[in-house]
């Protein structure tokens, strides 16, 4: 029994809850003493399940609205080309179509008829045009595009301008054609989405002739994470940095249903789907590959370092080569991004080695079973993927420093996390999980103070402090500051 709790539904505290009962005792038998805190309980055991209840139909009913990338369809509309939303699995490619972008049409005074959605992995879409999702699967083959242009010329009743919404297009058979036939109609635009391997694929938009448009989706920002979870932001930066931001785990009230959920994507979905789009005889090699990547997560690596490891850790004997081609297989999976390195005097790209980060934190613990939480390398993924959501070109920044010891020319190779690209615009980024003293804050700044340039330096910590800068000119903000206000890089 919660006694505070119990006090709460009386509108009393503790002190006065015992007064409470004791006054009552005087007047009335042991015997209705204990029918009235009966009752009493009874009251408090009802709110506490009604506050349960309402809460888990929170979670159910929660929509996380996703402004940014409602923003970047409104400005692709009527383009003239194949809006395609690509991304991650699950990271709410459907829903951010079907859903934000679809009321939003609607809102704005399209008529329903001229909205046309079609999902290719629904049964009941699929009857629609006499196909069935269950012989599909048995057969193996793809939705009839004859029976799917019949549909929607059925749909196409005038000139006014029609708005194509389709889910799942890869399900489609010869969909590349279907759709550079469709941009040929002035009165279509069109948005398509697709979550398995071959739709993933990064050369997708080449299909399109030129005329493809990428939106492509993030997990959830921290921004996004935090307006769907209430409470103390630090506490939610934990969470985030430990379960990511697939944004299904919004729903899920308990760790033991993340950690599930997570475990099950990456077994069921993401690996599977790579060995069958490759041809893959098993996933097994390509799931030691990710454990080690994982591992190493925003360090130097390459395919070299990486077969050197798997015949030391493993006992592989998988060529470089080989490395590279599974490498290749997750970044157009989107499962995780290279960050190559740029001289920063010399003003050249140096290929190998390079970074590695994750385009979701969660899935990267997860595939470690929670057990290397890295604090410092996973803030300054998520710093990463704020970066490329913000739409910036991201490196890790080389700085050469030259100096004397002992008479002799030292050649020193100095690092800063991020060189964040956007036109013009350049920002030169550390991340440091902590700074304990005037030696570690040395350590962070002398990269920025040998770049010889005037473009803006940024020291992220995270620690909560306001934005301010120092002597140097170095702006120092915490990490939490930095995500959750879009326009934080302007301060």
């Amino acid at each position: 029994m919660d006694l505070n709790g119990f006090g709460k539904v009386l509108g009393l505290d503790c002190r006065d809850k015992w007064r409470f009962y004791l006054n009552k005792a005087r007047f009335a038998t042991l015997t209705r003493v204990d029918n009235l805190l009966g009752k009493l309980y009874f009251e408090y055991e009802k709110k506490t399940k009604a506050a349960k209840i309402q809460s888990k139909k929170e979670y159910r009913t929660m929509k996380i609205k996703r402004p940014l990338y409602l923003e970047r369809l409104k400005r692709r509309q009527n383009n003239g080309m194949v809006k395609v939303i690509t991304g991650l699995r699950r990271s709410g490619k459907s829903f951010l179509l079907n859903d934000l972008f679809y009321d939003w049409l609607k809102k704005e005074g399209t008529d329903g008829s001229h909205i046309i959605k079609f999902a290719f992995d629904s049964a009941k879409d699929l009857k629609k045009i006499g196909e069935d999702l269950i012989s599909l699967q048995k057969e193996k083959r793809k939705v009839s595009p004859e029976k799917f242009l019949k549909f929607i010329e059925t749909k196409i009743k005038d000139k006014k301008r029609h708005y194509l919404l389709l889910d799942e297009i890869q399900e489609l058979g010869n969909f590349e054609s279907v759709l550079n036939g469709y941009l040929r109609d002035d009165n279509l635009d069109i948005y398509v989405t697709g979550s398995n391997s071959k739709f993933l694929s990064k050369d997708v938009l080449t299909e399109f002739e030129g005329r493809g448009d990428e939106i492509h989706v993030f997990p959830l920002s921290f921004s996004e994470f935090m307006s769907a979870r209430k409470g103390d932001k630090t506490e939610a930066f934990d969470e985030y940095m430990l379960y990511g931001g697939l944004p299904a785990l919004a729903s899920m009230p308990s760790d033991e249903q993340k950690i599930a959920y997570l475990n099950t994507q990456l077994t069921q979905t993401y690996l599977k789907d790579i060995a069958t789009r490759h041809n893959l005889d098993s996933d097994s090699d390509m799931a030691d590959l990710l454990d080690i990547l994982a591992s190493g997560m925003a360090t130097l690596v390459n395919p070299s370092k990486l077969k050197d490891t798997f015949k030391s850790v493993k006992k592989s004997t998988l060529s470089d080569i080989t490395i590279n081609n599974y490498i290749q297989h997750l970044l157009e999976a989107y499962m995780i991004n290279v960050a190559k390195r740029y001289d920063v005097k010399g003003k050249r790209y140096i290929n190998t080695p390079y970074k590695i980060y994750f385009e979701d934190v969660g899935l990267r613990n997860a595939r470690l079973n929670f057990r290397q939480h890295e604090p410092s390398h996973l803030m300054e993924n998520i710093i990463y993927n704020e970066l490329r959501l913000r739409g910036y070109n991201v490196d890790v920044g080389v700085v050469e420093l030259r100096t004397k010891e002992n008479s002799k020319d030292i050649r020193k190779m100095l690092e800063i996390d991020f060189v964040a690209n956007l036109g013009s615009k350049r920002f030169y980024i550390q991340s440091s999980y902590e700074i304990p003293d005037r030696e570690k804050m040395i350590q962070e700044e002398r990269p920025f103070l040998n770049t010889r340039d005037s473009f803006k330096k940024i020291l992220l910590v995270n620690s909560s402090i306001k934005p301010r800068y120092d002597d140097n000119g170095i702006l120092m903000m915490g990490v939490k500051e930095f995500l959750l206000d879009p326009n934080s890089l302007d301060f």
